[in-house]
């Protein structure tokens, strides 16, 4: 990924409060976005298995999350749409924020 980007967090609440469901939603989400790789990648055994740079799944603060990275709308902006309205249409929470250095390294309970 060249240079810095926004990301969005989309939090695992509805508005009126609620936890969203299924429980595994963002592991889901970032699974269907798993192929979406940084221009020039290079494919490796077993990438299939991983999930992208751009939409990955993290529990923080105890709330599951999707963090989507704004490059993903130069690799491919209906992937990015795509996500986008999966938050607005199960209405969930939208954070424009950041992973800190630190916590980009953290397994997706922690952080």
């Amino acid at each position: 990924m060249s240079g810095p980007h926004r990301e969005l967090f989309i939090q695992g609440i509805t508005q009126d409060g609620r936890t969203f469901r299924p429980s595994d939603w963002a592991e889901r989400l970032a699974g269907v976005m798993s192929c979406f790789r940084p221009p020039g990648s290079r494919a490796r055994p077993g990438a299939h298995l991983t999930y992208s740079p751009y939409c990955v799944p993290r529990v923080i603060n105890g709330v599951k999350c999707v963090i989507v990275n704004e490059a993903l709308k130069e690799v491919e902006p209906q992937a990015w749409e795509f996500v986008l309205n999966f938050a607005k249409d199960n209405g969930l929470a939208v954070v424009d924020a950041c992973l800190l250095p630190e916590d980009r390294d953290a397994p997706s309970g922690g952080a």
